[in-house]
């Protein structure tokens, strides 16, 4: 089973993380990519800060599928911004890239469930 790791803020992913299914309460915006990109983990999660002004929000989920990588957003109503766990445990996809449907993850899904589907993968 592939490992889970929960971090507030993807600036604290490391090269450990490899393969791991990834909850973070970052938002998904283009910052995150090189965070994200130096660790190669199996699938993120970002907290999607309402989208915003032309996907800012979410952005980073086609960046990553560019690079291979599944990547989901959830709801900023369903968890809070900053925490990881709790986008876990109340998450709510609102966002997922196209690796992330072929994996069968879907918008209105649980994080918890689509995590834990991941990590059997």
């Amino acid at each position: 089973m592939r490992a889970l790791h929960l971090l507030d803020s993807i600036t604290t992913i490391t090269s450990a993380m490899d393969g791991g299914v990834i909850v973070s309460g970052s938002h998904g915006g283009r910052s995150v990519v090189g965070f994200t990109l130096a660790c190669r983990p199996h699938a993120v999660f970002f907290n999607d800060a309402g989208i915003g002004k032309e996907r800012a929000g979410i952005v980073a989920l086609d960046q990553l599928e560019g690079a291979g990588m599944i990547a989901a957003a959830y709801s900023c109503t369903s968890g809070r911004i900053g925490e990881a766990e709790d986008g876990w445990r109340c998450g709510v996809l609102s966002a997922v890239n196209e690796l992330a449907k072929v994996a069968g993850l879907a918008p209105g899904q649980s994080v918890g469930d689509a995590v834990e589907a991941l990590r059997r993968t």
